[in-house]
């Protein structure tokens, strides 16, 4: 048996929850790739309602991966948001424990 392949289930990795979800694993991705980006920019980008996205970004704010600032540019409310340094290590460490977890079936 390949030693990338974990002998047991003890030995699988864990995969960050919050991070694992497809919406949020979605938007720290584009988040990476950015200083700060506006939600109608994250809305357009993942196609996700305004309900989904609001909920799931808050779930990011709420374990710190985020932070979300309002202001109004024009007398229009914006809502921006970044990528925290706590949401860079959290990316990481979970693409870390998929490459992990996916071993030799990403090098086929």
């Amino acid at each position: 048996m390949p030693e990338s392949v974990p002998e047991s289930a003890t030995d699988l990795p864990e995969l960050n929850p919050i991070v694992h979800g497809k919406l949020r694993l979605a938007l720290l991705s584009l988040l990476s790739t950015v200083e700060e980006a506006e939600f109608i920019w994250l809305r357009a980008k993942t196609g996700s309602t305004d309900g989904n996205l609001g909920a799931q970004l808050l779930k990011l704010e709420e374990a710190g991966y985020v932070a979300m600032e309002k202001k109004f540019v024009l007398r229009k409310p914006q809502t921006l948001y970044r990528m925290t340094a706590s949401g860079r290590t959290a990316l990481t460490d979970y693409v870390q424990a998929l490459k992990r977890l996916l071993g030799a079936a990403i090098n086929t």
